[in-house]
């Protein structure tokens, strides 16, 4: 089905059910009518199970379920409010998304559904159980002729062939580690540098090689093979260095008395076997098998994906270095989050509006002009790695070449020029620092352009030349942050900037990454508190100044949360940066057998005119928006910095004990009930002592406070003293000045916060799971670690607007991440907050919904609040109690039912914002 035809099939599909929908009679229709006449699935009574029952304290019905795509739906009837909570038979007020929700608990985890729709027959709100709190993507049944893709998950199962890709590419990279191991053990100085770096290019030789013979680029299947075959192991050896010999000359330099299977081979060059200065050690028994058998005769490299196998080539010869060194190889589809929303998705409609001219001619002429254009497109990733986004992005546009030649052969017997192809591996320009990891980068090219050549050729029906191989020297070794990015990839002829650069945060960077930090952000303020990937984004937005560059580049969430926002973007919005589109947050998958998962986000970003609309993605689903900020919200640029007092009248905040005692003080209850044993009289001085992880999960550890402990008394207790050495004699042997100091009081802690009343406990991390962070009153004779933030003289008010969905957002919104968990901060999220004005009837309510939470949790004195705040056992009286809350809490802020900011998460940091700068402003 073409885009025209799906989007006609749309319109009549929403002309159909325009006004009409009954939840019980018409829902199975509505659904297998989309499915079929949208979406092309041939026999959607087989693609969709209506009404499996799921046994909760009674038997429920699942109105429907996609098991190829993982997508649950709950059908509501013709206007029904998708928001709104109804009286569920147990008593709890549940809305559809929370009903579906409590369906999941009872699925195996084989069907837990990624995809939640909640539908009304007008209206459709997707929910991606990735981000299982975040907001509904909303589509009405109205905008579904131009908004149809948005719901193209339902049928999108994932392209088989790039799975078959993916495991014969990944399979390939177990083979080249096998290789790699075998013929490390034959070097004679396995451990020197020079022989390493000699490994690692007989590996890219032998690669090439493999895929060549199995690809007809040698031009005859098994070439290589059977090349080698006829030497036995003890000549395998000079073969291959006679073999690497011939691929680097041209036929005409060539011995003429050249034996004929070394003469068969063709003239490769290109860099790749060049030099003689590479160490091949003897072959044993075992590696000749290796390398014939495994390798060659039994395994077929022509099916692998450049992109994916660059990657893990790499990756499986050296894992440790690409982890110390920050880097992560990438997912095709990760790859397309970048570049497509950036460009591609552009050239495919600019492509498709070429197709639908009517007019011959007119069509022909526009088709060879954008090939032109294809064809003048340069593209930089300054941290290539192994070249992997500019391997799929090559293919991306010879992709898009080969469909104008496709169309442009309709018709025609030949293509009449001497090669149809204009796009070439010279328009694709990296940096990067490891030498090996260019040869990879510049092998998966040169095997990206085999492939698309022979797919241009079954196209024209004409044989097309792959050897020799061109030179790609744009992909250069060098540090990305001392090279002049212009000397690499001249800004004058620059389009786009790319990739995936390399991963340390502020406190981890050795020295020479500090350096490389102060060389590119000199006289900045705070510049030592950004992460090394800051530096690409500076050095980027440097080059894009003047040009209509643009750029789109992966990092860690970390740069637009907490104090990076105003540390990074303030300045460089200032300058006119601006994001064009983001991903929020997504965990970042590779495909190497040792995965790397972090928690990532995509930005797109320029300097040329500042012109709407914005995207904000959410795994390929997105949101049209007037203006994207630093916190990846829309709302005006506004920058959260470090405060030390709050911003609002309210209590002061501050951290927990610190104690710096190495462990003497802190006890299990075990060993505590064993030391009381032996020194009884040391009893009165425990107290239970709770971090983040204690206080949420109701598990104590305790504290030997000898602060208040007089001379004598400590005097008469052998054990404590014992404690107290062990202190001293800890923080004596630290290398901190500060730390040494504090040997002199032993018996203190390096910070103390000690209330004397009862006080709030706000844990630091908190798992995102939880639609709110739990925090709850303690009494002064429980102390607490610097792991929680304590707010002494606070009152079941503060408490109240603490635990609001309004606060929660706030804090999302503006927080730093410890991987994807929310890091509750004082001096951003706390002081910054903007609270509410309530009225005195205002204020009264809050402190009885916040009494009506506490009261809540009482119920379940078993339960730890990790078993409480579990989003998908949360007790209904428990999450009742929270709602109610939350309408107190917008209500004192002004919010009524009906406003953006009511129902919207987005909406609401927007306002909150505002509301911020107002009272900053003061």
């Amino acid at each position: 089905m073409t885009d025209r035809e799906q989007r006609a099939a749309a319109v009549r599909f929403a002309e159909t059910w325009k006004d009409k929908g009954y939840e019980k009679g018409q829902s199975q229709p509505y659904w297998l009518s989309l499915l079929r006449d949208v979406y092309g699935v041939e026999h959607p009574e087989e693609y969709i199970s209506f009404e499996d029952q799921v046994h909760l304290d009674h038997t429920s019905f699942i109105d429907g379920y996609i098991p190829a795509t993982k997508v649950l739906i709950e059908q509501k009837g013709l206007g029904k409010d998708l928001l709104k909570a109804i009286r569920q038979s147990d008593g709890s007020m549940l809305n559809p998304f929370e009903q579906a929700k409590r369906y999941i608990t009872d699925l195996p985890v084989s069907r837990h559904p990624r995809w939640v729709i909640t539908c009304n027959f007008g209206e459709f709100n997707v929910y991606d159980m990735e981000k299982p709190h975040g907001e509904p993507e909303k589509i009405l049944l109205s905008d579904l002729p131009k908004e149809y893709y948005r719901l193209q998950f339902l049928v999108d199962t994932g392209s088989n062939i790039t799975a078959k890709e993916m495991e014969i590419s990944i399979k390939a990279g177990d083979v080249v580690g096998l290789i790699y191991d075998s013929f490390l053990k034959q070097y004679k100085d396995p451990d020197n540098e020079e022989t390493l770096k000699s490994l690692n290019k007989l590996c890219v030789r032998l690669v090439f090689c493999l895929y060549a013979e199995d690809a007809g680029i040698f031009g005859k299947h098994q070439m290589f093979h059977d090349y080698l075959v006829q030497y036995d192991t003890r000549h395998t050896r000079q073969a291959l260095i006679n073999l690497f010999h011939v691929l680097s000359q041209k036929k005409e330099d060539r011995d003429p008395y050249l034996d004929e299977d070394l003469a068969a081979f063709p003239y490769v060059n290109g860099g790749l076997f060049s030099g003689d200065d590479i160490e091949i050690p003897q072959f044993t028994d075992e590696l000749r098998e290796l390398l014939l058998t495994k390798a060659s005769a039994d395994f077929d490299w022509s099916e692998i994906s450049p992109t994916i196998f660059g990657a893990v080539f790499e990756s499986t010869l050296n894992p440790e270095t690409r982890r110390s060194g920050g880097m992560h190889y990438t997912s095709i589809e990760n790859i397309h989050k970048v570049i497509d929303p950036l460009f591609l998705d552009d050239l495919k409609a600019e492509f498709e509006d070429i197709k639908a001219d009517p007019v011959l001619k007119t069509r022909e002429r526009r088709l060879k002009a954008f090939q032109d254009k294809l064809a003048s497109l340069h593209f930089l990733d300054p941290a290539a790695g192994s070249g992997n986004f500019l391997t799929e992005t090559f293919l991306s546009l010879r992709r898009l070449e080969n469909s104008v030649l496709r169309v442009l052969m309709q018709g025609q017997g030949s293509f009449g020029f001497d090669s149809p192809i204009k796009v070439s591996i010279t328009q694709f320009h990296g940096i990067e620092i490891n030498d090996f990891a260019v040869t990879v980068a510049k092998t998966a090219l040169w095997i990206a352009e085999s492939q698309m050549m022979q797919a241009t050729a079954d196209i024209v029906q004409e044989d097309l030349d792959f050897l020799p191989l061109k030179t790609n020297a744009n992909i250069v070794e060098g540090n990305a942050l001392r090279i002049d990015w212009d000397e690499v990839a001249p800004k004058d002829t620059l389009d786009y900037i790319i990739g995936n650069p390399p991963f340390v945060g502020a406190r981890f960077m050795d020295k020479k990454q500090k350096n490389d930090l102060n060389s590119v952000f000199p006289g900045w303020k705070n510049a030592g508190n950004l992460d090394y990937v800051a530096c690409w984004y500076k050095k980027a937005s440097d080059m894009m100044k003047g040009t209509s560059i643009r750029a789109s580049l992966v990092s860690t969430n970390s740069i637009c949360q907490g104090e990076s926002v105003a540390n990074l973007w303030k300045p460089l919005f200032a300058e006119g940066v601006h994001f064009d589109f983001a991903y929020r947050t997504f965990r970042w998958n590779s495909e190497a057998s040792k995965k790397a998962h972090v928690h990532c986000i995509i930005l797109g970003f320029s300097v040329a005119a500042n012109a709407s609309p914005k995207k904000i993605f959410e795994d390929g689903r997105f949101q049209i928006l007037k203006h994207i900020n630093g916190y990846l919200v829309d709302a005006e640029d506004v920058f959260v910095e470090s405060r030390v007092k709050p911003v609002c009248d309210v209590p002061e905040i501050g951290i927990g004990n610190k104690p710096i005692d190495g462990g003497f003080y802190l006890f299990e209850k075990e060993e505590m009930d064993e030391f009381i044993r032996k020194e009884p009289a040391a009893e009165q001085y425990f107290h239970p002592w709770y971090g983040s992880r204690e206080f949420i999960n109701r598990k104590p550890r305790y504290c030997l406070w000898l602060g208040d402990c007089s001379p004598a008394e400590l005097r008469r207790m052998p054990e404590c003293m014992k404690r107290v050495q062990g202190v001293r004699e800890y923080r004596l042997s630290s290398p901190s000045d500060g730390t040494v100091k504090l040997a002199d009081n032993p018996t203190r802690f390096h910070v103390e916060n000690m209330p004397k009343g009862t006080y709030i406990v706000v844990p630091e991390v908190s798992s995102e799971r939880r639609i709110y962070i739990p925090m709850g009153f303690m009494t002064p004779d429980i102390m607490c670690s610097n792991l929680v933030k304590l707010i002494p003289d606070a009152s079941l008010f503060h408490l109240g607007v603490l635990e609001s969905e309004v606060h929660m957002d706030w804090m999302r919104a503006v927080a730093g991440r410890l991987k994807s968990d929310y890091r509750y901060s004082k001096d951003i999220v706390y002081n910054n907050f903007p609270w509410p004005e309530p009225t005195d009837e205002q204020k009264a309510k809050i402190e009885q919904t916040a009494q009506e939470i506490l009261d809540a949790r009482a119920k379940y004195p078993d339960c730890s609040l990790a078993d409480l705040y579990d989003p998908d056992v949360m007790p209904p009286e428990l999450r009742t109690a929270h709602q109610n809350n939350d309408k107190a809490v917008k209500a004192a802020y002004g919010l009524k039912k009906g406003d953006a900011a009511y129902d919207s998460e987005s909406a609401r940091v927007a306002f909150l914002m505002k509301l911020y700068q107002k009272i900053a402003r003061k």
